[in-house]
């Protein structure tokens, strides 16, 4: 790898200044500004040397057009994390918490040719059979319940209480998840991309999966889970279930950060504020601007190449910077005459976002039905006072307060307060094949069934 002697200082505060070479992805001071890092990164060249946890190396990719060479040229650069070489030779421990979002799964993400092929045939077919005008109705029902639980307050953490949740349940009722698989499913997501128990929330994740395959095999239904068994592909139970956590959880949290992100901008942001432009045009302003996905795209060069100036070595990780390169100085002119959705934010090449449109169906129903639910709705803190997720790979909020003038639910649930959902996320760790009671995801059911 090319390396210099005068880059100019890492941003004030960045944990680069005492950790050498590598520039750390994580931490308050990244959460807090990656902007100033990924300037600094810049410096490098095209290509960066990163940590995206305490002993986990990868090399980041900041340039826009290095980017789509990366991704649109699988003979060069391949996706099966098997030929991630530093987890091959015992220097990544497994255990480590940014392990279950990089290592190898038999699913269309972490395949490559033939078999990638297969596999996202597979997903593409059975997403094509979702209905629009369906998914847009179970959308705006989950919105309904979920900003029942909180009009009549005048207060609402929109992050925690909205946004993350609303994908969860949508995602669960796409995929024919029951009450006592579904409430796993969101406490597995929800851990592996907060990084809090990690392995274990990885565990609890791939055994639900496991589960409804065991389920939809018995018992078939006009749902994704269905619709994917029944593809000629013929995936085994193993690729079932690892498409089906790939779907889930690369589904729901960058659904839950772009849905949180535009609500903050379209609050914040007075150009939004006095309704003079669209909910459509706060979420490519995300996208382009602060996406959800920030950091990710993992690849590993096939042999020893030079690429954009840099000594890559067989089996690095390499990484896309989706927000550098989407706000690349060089784009900065040729911005205004891109397509407006010449962003990164849902990748490029074969292994593109398979399911870009529904992403965008649910952010939309989901923003617009809160505003017109609550058209007085504003940040209850000022923006510069709200904090960022740590961690490599996303960018979300911590929490989104907001208030508004309050009204009384069409309809009220018992929602699960906090000390009673963490006693029932403690207990899926424990008791994995009995039923839970009171989960989110229970609620939700038995509220519809009302």
């Amino acid at each position: 790898m090319d390396t210099q002697s005068d880059f100019t200082a890492p941003p004030p505060g960045c944990p680069a200044h005492h950790t050498g070479e590598r520039v750390p992805l994580y931490g308050p001071e990244f959460a807090a500004d990656p902007g100033a890092f990924y300037a600094h990164l810049r410096k490098y060249g095209p290509v960066a040397p990163v940590e995206l946890s305490p002993g986990v190396d990868a090399m980041l990719v900041t340039d826009y057009s290095a980017a789509l060479q990366l991704l649109q040229n699988p003979d060069t650069f391949r996706k099966d994390a098997r030929r991630w070489r530093e987890f091959n030779e015992g220097r990544v421990s497994r255990d480590n918490p940014v392990v279950p979002l990089l290592e190898y799964r038999p699913n269309c993400m972490f395949s490559d040719g033939a078999e990638h092929m297969r596999l996202r045939q597979a997903v593409t077919d059975s997403l094509a059979r979702v209905d629009s005008h369906r998914l847009s109705r179970h959308v705006d029902r989950v919105a309904t319940y979920l900003i029942d639980q909180f009009i009549s307050r005048g207060s609402v953490d929109l992050l925690n209480d909205y946004a993350k949740l609303l994908p969860l349940f949508v995602f669960n009722e796409l995929f024919g998840c029951p009450a006592e698989i579904g409430d796993r499913v969101i406490f597995g997501i929800s851990g592996i991309f907060d990084g809090v128990n990690a392995e274990k929330a990885n565990e609890v994740l791939t055994q639900s999966v496991i589960e409804l395959v065991a389920l939809k095999r018995r018992q078939p239904g006009e749902d994704v889970t269905s619709w994917l068994m029944q593809h000629h592909a013929q995936l085994t139970d193993e690729e079932l279930a690892h498409q089906l956590v790939l779907l889930l959880g690369a589904g729901a949290e960058p659904q839950r950060n772009l849905i949180a992100n535009a609500l903050l901008l379209l609050l914040a942001d007075e150009r939004y504020a006095g309704g003079g432009m669209l909910v459509e045009d706060a979420m490519d302003e995300v996208l382009w601007n602060s996406p959800p996905m920030s950091n990710y795209a993992p690849h590993y060069p096939v042999s020893d190449v030079d690429f954009a100036g840099t000594q890559l070595r067989a089996g690095d990780l390499v990484l896309v910077s989706i927000a550098a390169a989407n706000t690349d100085p060089s784009l900065s002119a040729s911005r205004q005459v891109l397509s407006k959705r010449a962003h990164l934010a849902w990748s490029a090449g074969p292994h593109a976002c398979p399911a870009k449109d529904p992403a965008q169906l649910i952010g939309l129903v989901a923003i617009e039905k809160l505003l017109n639910r609550m058209p007085d709705i504003e940040l209850a803190v000022p923006e510069s006072s709200l904090t960022w997720r740590p961690g490599p790979f996303n960018r979300g909020l911590s929490t989104l307060p907001a208030r508004f003038t309050p009204v009384a639910a069409d309809k009220q649930a018992h929602m699960p307060s906090a000390h009673e959902t963490a006693a029932a996320n403690e207990s899926h760790g424990h008791h994995r094949n009995k039923p839970e009671k009171g989960g989110l995801w229970s609620s939700f059911l038995a509220w519809w069934r009302v």
